[in-house]
């Protein structure tokens, strides 16, 4: 038996544990370095003792930008042959984490599935669940209720939950006294709002906060707290519900940490690029720098069907000025759940907007794969870029969709080929195109 129950509360009595020695490797950090940025709260490590299958990663300061994958059911698209397909994919493209937000019907059989499968932390929203897994409309479900979903996705090994505890009384009356354009976007959100307009309740999960946690660290879960009054258009960021809200993730975020609960917190959204690096550095200080979990930004609300661009766009500014994880948008997004062609489109441009913030911030080793690409190139090494390539099949299908005559060039240049001719002239050699000998 471990001498503790959370990766922070072994973080805080000095220990280093398996996983904390596990991102180390993965960072190219020293163990002990990992295991200080967990005692304080910067660097989470989201590993249920129950999801075995892990191959753990750590999320926040001074790491590799992680990317979430979304996927799941709805009641207008229940294949879980697909979804479990898609699962496949996110692990083969890298993807750090992948979140079940199946909102319909049964769903624990698909869940222990993928937990048992999954290298990938497994993340879910308990508030989509609930109505399916009890089996109750809205305003039959009691705060208890809610509590037990969070359990039983404990219980099966998800690693961490987004919890929408930050819209309390407080933060709806910011957010009705600022009218936004939008009003609220997030599902969760949106659903907890209409219960508590509904009942006259205070928000579930922000009255019994504590018991929530204790729930959480008895598996090692970590929390995920929910932006309810997230922008979900450029003209409501930074508007006085997201701020609201965000003063009460701080003070969430402080509470979880003295019960040992690591804590990430949610972010925006919606949002034109002047805006972004400020909100990034607001919630660092507002929340003390717990690892920052956005959902793009997306910088433009004008392309339907080209959203994982603008999103990869705000990601990576985001992260560059300080987000630590990006959840995936994919070209359906506002449109329709993605296939799996959309997932890997999400994917790849998540992946992207992780990778050069990476670069920008100067991680460990993080351009070393992009100077192996450079050294490939200047060789005219075809074999070579395709291996390093994030996506060899894609890379070597276009190469080959239209040969070259000269197989040491591609189509676009041909002998024209600016790297062929300055290796060609450093090498002491007669560049020549009319007719060559």
């Amino acid at each position: 038996m471990r001498e503790y129950k959370t990766q922070m509360e072994a973080a805080k009595k000095g220990i280093i544990t398996p996983e904390m020695k596990v991102v180390a490797e993965k960072e190219y950090r020293d163990a002990e370095f990992i295991r200080e940025k967990v005692a304080k709260g910067e660097i989470a490590i989201p590993a249920n003792v129950n999801h075995t299958a892990l191959s753990a990663e750590g999320i926040g300061g001074g790491l590799r930008t992680k990317i979430n994958v979304n996927l799941g059911i709805s009641g207008d698209a229940k294949d879980y042959d697909l979804e479990m397909q898609k699962v496949d994919m996110s692990i083969k493209f890298g993807a750090e984490a992948i979140m079940d937000l199946s909102n319909y019907g049964k769903t624990n059989k698909f869940r222990k599935e993928l937990i048992a499968k999954s290298p990938a932390m497994i993340g879910t929203v308990p508030m989509y669940d609930a109505i399916g897994y009890l089996d109750k409309d809205l305003l039959e479900i009691s705060a208890e209720d809610f509590l037990k979903v969070v359990r039983a996705h404990a219980e099966e090994g998800v690693d961490f939950m987004t919890i929408h505890a930050g819209i309390n009384r407080r933060a709806i009356e910011a957010f009705r006294r600022d009218p936004r354009r939008m009003n609220i976007v997030s599902r969760g959100g949106s659903l907890l709002f209409a219960w508590m307009m509904m009942t006259g309740n205070e928000n579930p999960f922000y009255e019994h906060y504590d018991e929530v946690l204790d729930i959480l660290r008895e598996y090692d879960v970590t929390v995920s707290l929910g932006d309810a009054l997230r922008p979900g258009c450029i003209d409501d960021s930074s508007d006085a519900g997201q701020i609201a809200e965000l003063i009460e993730l701080g003070a969430l975020t402080e509470r979880a940490w003295a019960r040992d609960v690591q804590v990430m917190v949610e972010g925006p959204g919606h949002m034109a690029m002047n805006e972004i690096a400020a909100n990034m550095q607001l919630q660092k200080r507002i929340c003390h720098n717990a690892p920052f979990y956005v959902l793009g930004p997306l910088v433009t609300d004008i392309f339907p069907g080209y959203d994982h661009i603008t999103s990869a766009i705000g990601g990576a500014i985001a992260a560059a000025s300080g987000a630590d994880f990006l959840c995936y948008v994919t070209p359906a997004e506002h449109l329709r759940l993605p296939d799996l062609s959309d997932v890997k489109e999400g994917i790849i441009a998540s992946k992207i907007a992780a990778h050069a913030a990476d670069i920008a911030r100067g991680v460990p080793h993080a351009r070393d794969r992009d100077n192996e690409m450079a050294d490939a190139r200047h060789a005219l090494d075809w074999e070579k870029m395709f291996e390093i390539a994030a996506d060899p099949e894609k890379a070597r299908a276009y190469f080959e969709s239209t040969p070259p005559a000269d197989r040491h060039t591609c189509s676009m240049c041909g002998k024209m080929c600016a790297v062929r001719t300055t290796n060609m002239i450093l090498e002491g050699k007669e560049v020549k195109f009319c007719s060559e000998k």
